[in-house]
């Protein structure tokens, strides 16, 4: 059974930076695709950014390409959204996925970029 911790986020001044982390225990995070997605109230939930396989393009959605970064930690099992020069547009609930839409799901955080 695979079990998922997401943590980070919070309040932040825009221009500003934050770090999401998901650690994943029961299994390799090397055995799923994983990704990062947003979700306002009342909208649907958009892909921010995912990593399908080893072979294919990292994706990011055109509003946070050049500021957000994801990556991963082989050796931890942690997955990781590095969000840079961050705008009041990114504010919203932030979600963690391993193994795609019908996978696992961090429980997720609230990212608020305010002055």
């Amino acid at each position: 059974q695979l079990q998922v911790v997401q943590s980070g986020g919070g309040l932040v001044q825009p221009g500003g930076s934050l770090r999401l982390s998901c650690a994943v225990s029961g299994r390799t995070l090397d055995d799923f695709a994983i990704g990062w997605f947003r979700q306002a109230h009342g909208k649907e939930r958009e892909g921010v950014s995912c990593i399908s396989s080893a072979n294919t393009p990292t994706y990011y959605a055109d509003s946070v390409k050049g500021r957000f970064t994801i990556s991963r930690a082989h050796a931890e099992n942690i997955l990781y959204l590095q969000m840079t020069i961050l705008k009041p547009a990114d504010t919203t609930i932030y979600y963690c996925n391993i193994g795609g839409p019908s996978g696992y799901w961090g429980r997720g955080t609230q990212v608020t970029v305010s002055s």
